[in-house]
């Protein structure tokens, strides 16, 4: 089981706004390019790429970030066994391989993993990248002081559950093997058919031991990407790269590495950002974002200039706002009262609440509507755009609440437009007309979090959502339903309690795939199956536009991130 704080940082990753992570259906510019108002619209190499964010890219270590297909910002840097295909649309949801030759090759039944590295990679100073340099990287992101990366190594290596570290523990992990120096063999405790999205956790980039620094590491870490930290101001505040000239284009098919130099610069406030990016004045003119999404009332003003449209990149993350349920705690026990609820949920209503049609869009299925999650289309409780009061009233009846009832939803105070009081109104108002009287217990974030992710404080009926930390049914479904995940003395995620045999074997099942696309199409199955037992009532997946300057060339955005991809970009 993860341990309830790894997972504690897992969603607080995911919720940062989707910096790392996020989905594409769609390429905002044609053509994957911003065309600026005139001029060549081909990418060249050179320039400096400009980077306007809200938040900091903070410890910029490897062993300490948090990212989903290598990052964004970081894959500049950092180069990891394998990583997200740098493709628009459905094609960038595929895992190809990075500094490995292959995306990894499986024993019999997926507990063993072995890579080769590609010949000729060297670090920003000359030397050689070898495999032991991954198996030193992988072990230093278990010390608790270089703490903040993804869990699963700790829950899927075999030994490594207490394991702390370099650090403290030299004798490292018996389960990463190097027979030799372009060779790397992971040893697993149970079938993992998704490792290869692991390994582009940018745990897997190689660290030279004689040159680790430990805390102090992110302020210098030596690359293995095609570009160096020549500056990392304030933790990240600001951070400017520069060429790596030992990155050799030769192994590495998926960054396009235009730009010669990229400057990061954090802390801003979204509107200036926007603004900015709007107004594209002197070095905004090649600038981009990618932590700032357009709000409605930017969206409208931009979609009424014809240029400003153009550079516009919309995207679509793998992730579903949903009301939550606790069947423990009554009326929610009665599976009909939340069938009833999901009958008379206003689906319009709640996108308008977040946003409108461009930035959200209708869900009825749990897992997002994308072919990598293994997304079947289903609408179990059939709520039309405006909702089915008759049949909710009818399904109460039934239930034994003849006169309608009162419940309370529980939300976030934060206006995030997810879990925010215009969506939790929303659904009141629906509900309302289904004779369901919704009060209102809105919470400070924080304590929002802590309390709908503690099993002994979890209200019966709340706003949630979560994401994915790769475009698969596995980290979607898994956390949320799969019973041997409920934490009961930490973070818990598991929000209906749900630990129904079946449903964990099957979830075993699809771990054992090493098919990616057969395991996608039983993860589309099982949301189904699951979806029965009306735990959650998934309201929307939300839309993501981000404004880039207007000499932006080469927008990619695929359905692994959602956003520009930054190794992708072009400033002429």
């Amino acid at each position: 089981m993860r341990q309830p704080s790894d997972t504690a940082r897992r969603v607080a990753a995911v919720s940062v706004g989707l910096v790392l992570a996020a989905g594409a259906a769609a390429c905002g510019p044609k053509d994957n390019d911003a065309k600026g108002s005139g001029g060549d619209s081909t990418p060249h190499k050179g320039g400096t790429l400009t980077v306007l964010n809200s938040s900091p890219q903070e410890n910029f270590d490897p062993a300490r970030l948090y990212t989903s297909g290598g990052g964004n910002v970081p894959s500049l840097v950092f180069r990891t066994l394998t990583t997200r295909n740098r493709e628009a649309g459905a094609a960038g949801a595929k895992v190809v391989p990075d500094l490995a030759t292959d995306t990894g090759r499986p024993n019999k039944d997926a507990t063993v993993w072995t890579y080769t590295l590609k010949k000729g990679l060297k670090y920003e100073d000359g030397t050689a990248i070898t495999s032991a340099d991954i198996k030193y990287g992988i072990e230093r992101s278990f010390a608790p002081e270089l703490s903040g990366g993804a869990p699963y190594l700790r829950d899927w290596l075999v030994g490594a559950a207490d394991y702390q570290g370099p650090y403290k523990d030299k004798k490292g992990l018996s389960a990463i093997e190097t027979p030799d120096e372009r060779t790397i063999v992971f040893h697993l405790n149970k079938p993992e058919g998704e490792f290869p999205y692991l390994a582009t956790q940018t745990q897997f980039t190689p660290v030279p031991k004689a040159k680790d620094t430990g805390t102090k590491y992110a302020e210098h870490p030596v690359s293995s990407g095609p570009y160096k930290v020549v500056e990392n101001e304030n933790n990240g505040e600001h951070i400017v790269l520069e060429r790596n000239k030992y990155w050799s284009a030769a192994t590495d098919a998926e960054r396009k590495a235009y730009p010669d130099k990229v400057d990061v610069k954090s802390g801003l406030d979204s509107s200036v950002i926007n603004q900015r990016l709007s107004a594209s004045q002197g070095t905004d003119a090649t600038a981009v974002t990618t932590d700032t999404n357009l709000g409605p009332a930017e969206l409208a003003k931009v979609t009424g200039d014809k240029d400003l449209a153009s550079r516009v990149g919309t995207g679509h993350f793998g992730y579903t706002n949903y009301i939550a349920f606790n069947p423990t705690v009554k009326p929610f026990n009665n599976i009909k009262v939340r069938q009833a609820i999901s009958y008379a949920v206003d689906r319009s209503s709640v996108i308008n609440a977040a946003g409108g049609s461009a930035l959200a869009e209708a869900a009825t299925t749990y897992l997002p509507n994308q072919k990598s999650f293994g997304y079947e289309p289903y609408d179990l409780f059939p709520a039309g755009k405006t909702g089915n009061a008759a049949k909710a009233k009818e399904l109460l009846k039934e239930a034994g609440y003849p006169n309608g009832l009162t419940v309370t939803l529980t939300h976030s105070n934060a206006k995030d437009f997810e879990t925010s009081p215009e969506i939790a109104t929303a659904i009141q108002d629906a509900l309302k007309k289904a004779g369901i009287t919704v009060k209102l217990q809105g919470l400070e974030d924080n304590d929002y979090s802590d309390t709908i992710h503690n099993v002994k404080t979890e209200p019966g009926f709340f706003l949630a959502h979560w994401g994915a930390d790769w475009p698969s049914g596995g980290p979607f479904l898994a956390p949320i339903f799969d019973g041997r995940q409920i934490v009961k003395d930490g973070a818990n995620f598991n929000t209906g309690l749900l630990n129904d045999k079946s449903v964990n074997a099957e979830i075993d099942a699809i771990n054992k795939l090493t098919d990616l696309d057969e395991a996608a199409k039983r993860w589309g199955a099982l949301d189904k199956k699951i979806g029965e037992q009306a735990l959650t009532v998934p309201l929307f997946h939300p839309v993501y536009k981000r404004l880039v300057g207007k000499d932006i060339r080469n927008v990619v955005i695929s359905d692994w991130t959602g956003v520009l991809d930054i190794s992708q970009v072009a400033v002429k």
